[in-house]
């Protein structure tokens, strides 16, 4: 991190600089934890009602970072992998579990 990033906040409703997450991502990852969305709201600690608002949206999540990271967090701390757009579009699946 560079000093004008570290003497610079951010907003807490910027979105730059962060890793992109769909709602197709984020509903398919709760998909396959088996997690209904209090599940996820208790992991993230991110409100219910902000989850239904960004499940049903097609594409690019538009909210702040806080509440993106958090989602990410939680749903990679059980397990799942985001998959980056390259061509054959973004996804999520499972990590491999060592055994």
């Amino acid at each position: 991190m560079t000093s004008d990033e570290l003497s610079s906040p951010k907003a807490s409703n910027d979105t730059s600089g962060i890793t992109i997450l769909t709602g197709e991502q984020l509903r398919a990852a709760r998909a396959l934890l088996k997690w209904d969305q209090k599940t996820l709201a208790n992991r993230s600690e991110v409100s219910i009602a902000t989850i239904k608002r960004l499940e049903p949206l097609s594409g690019v999540l538009k909210a702040n970072k806080v509440t993106i990271n958090a989602l990410k967090h939680a749903l990679e701390a059980a397990g799942v992998e985001f998959i980056p757009e390259n061509g054959g579009g973004a996804g999520v699946r499972l990590a491999r579990r060592s055994t």
